[in-house]
């Protein structure tokens, strides 16, 4: 019997809605969203969202409330166990990441380390 592994991260219900709108206000043919880290920020790490318009070769591929996720590879270690909202309020309006990895953040938000 085949194992099913656990999702490389989740998804809730806002940010499955905010992926959907962004899609269908896409300038090109998309299939989802692409997900990495990068080297940059006072605490050394941030988050990177991008239009993903095709499948990377190893790109860790998360399907889940109608949308697609594409993680980049070498983000998979820093994201396992992640889970991708989205929150619109008063201060802040964007994708945020619940991250079990962090061990901590930059005062901003912009930028973490693990």
């Amino acid at each position: 019997m085949a194992r099913t592994l656990p999702k490389a991260i989740t998804i809730t219900d806002a940010a499955a809605e905010r992926v959907k709108a962004l899609m269908s206000k896409a300038p090109d043919e998309i299939i989802g969203l692409r997900i990495g880290v990068k080297a940059r920020g006072c605490s050394g790490l941030s988050y990177d969202v991008q239009y993903a318009k095709e499948k990377m070769k190893f790109d860790e591929v998360v399907e889940d409330k109608g949308v697609t996720i594409l993680i980049d590879p070498s983000a998979v270690m820093f994201l396992i166990g992640s889970e991708m909202d989205y929150v619109d309020d008063k201060f802040h309006a964007g994708f945020v990441f619940n991250n079990p990895n962090e061990k901590g953040r930059c005062g901003c938000g912009e930028s973490f380390h693990v």
